[in-house]
């Protein structure tokens, strides 16, 4: 059996040659992170496994790509690349990594939360263009940061908050419980928080979660950060809410269209730190990354437990 890494940036690269073993079903690495779908049959050859991490695979590709049964998908976001279910239909399985970057997209959201809070970018920006630019900043210790689901990294986030003195508040599709952290509703929570940090999978029941009418429900000058997918947000709502100052700040790592296109909104206003979906991209994580993904290959072709 043999896998194409079909996208795979520099930095990928390395790692997948590095943790490639002896024995290993053969692996392929396409260096071509920004192919286009038409281009997915061609790279790769009849192989039965594609490695993705952030190409869309139209289903109507899919069905040229001759030999193809599975899809390791470098995430857990697939439904913003993909349709899993359709792909099923056609005898195409898509596999999933939880779990490998929690720390550091954590530590992401936390970093914009803090941006935001500091104003940081706004003034950065103003004084780069000559304007000795002083900014009144949210003080978080003490403030309510609510976090709308909770996986792994959501315990991350309560436990870097925590650490930071701050009340945390969770809200999860089922239910939980956490030291430290008190769930409540979703509209307590947007209700009751400063900071509202989402980290949701994208999924029918949780695109368009964040809405007008959520928006208009949280508290005036809240922080919104997002880490887990734009499509979870009301985008043009989110920009109106920014532009009236509803919502303070907002730290973003993701939007609903990626890359974002050049003249979107979002670039024009100075209330918002964008990260170009990069929240996962330490050394670690990529390790754990793509060490899960060869695990999968591993466990598809049959050639020995995961190590």
């Amino acid at each position: 059996m043999k896998a194409v890494f079909i996208d795979a940036n520099p930095t990928l690269s390395a790692v997948a040659e590095r943790l490639h073993r002896p024995g290993d079903p053969e692996l392929a690495i396409n260096r071509q992170p920004d192919i286009a779908p038409g281009q997915i049959p061609a790279a790769l050859g009849g192989a039965e496994i594609a490695i993705i991490d952030h190409t869309h695979l139209p289903t109507d590709v899919a069905r040229a790509c001759r030999g193809l049964r599975h899809v390791v998908f470098l995430g857990t976001g697939p439904q913003s690349y993909m349709n899993p279910q359709e792909l099923a239909q056609i005898g195409i399985e898509v596999h999933i990594i939880k779990g490998y970057g929690d720390v550091a997209v954590a530590e992401c959201a936390f970093a914009l939360m803090w941006a935001a809070a500091r104003s940081f970018t706004r003034m950065d920006r103003g004084m780069r263009a000559g304007r000795w630019l002083r900014t009144d900043a949210m003080q978080l210790t003490g403030k309510t940061v609510g976090l709308v689901g909770f996986g792994g990294i959501a315990a991350e986030m309560a436990r870097l908050a925590q650490g930071a003195g701050m009340r945390v508040l969770a809200w999860n599709r089922s239910r939980k419980s956490h030291p430290g952290v008190t769930f409540v509703e979703l509209d307590a929570l947007l209700a009751q928080s400063d900071v509202v940090s989402l980290h949701l999978l994208l999924d029918e029941q949780t695109r368009g979660l964040i809405s007008a009418k959520r928006i208009d429900a949280m508290r005036d000058g809240v922080i919104l950060v997002n880490t887990a997918r734009g499509a979870l947000v009301d985008e043009a709502a989110m920009i109106a809410a920014l532009r009236s100052g509803k919502i303070r700040h907002a730290g973003l790592d993701v939007y609903a269209v990626e890359p974002m296109p050049a003249g979107h909104p979002l670039y024009e206003l100075d209330n918002v730190t964008l990260s170009a979906h990069s929240a996962f991209r330490t050394p670690e994580a990529s390790d754990n990354l793509i060490q899960a993904a060869l695990d999968h290959c591993r466990r598809l072709s049959g050639s020995g437990a995961a190590q």
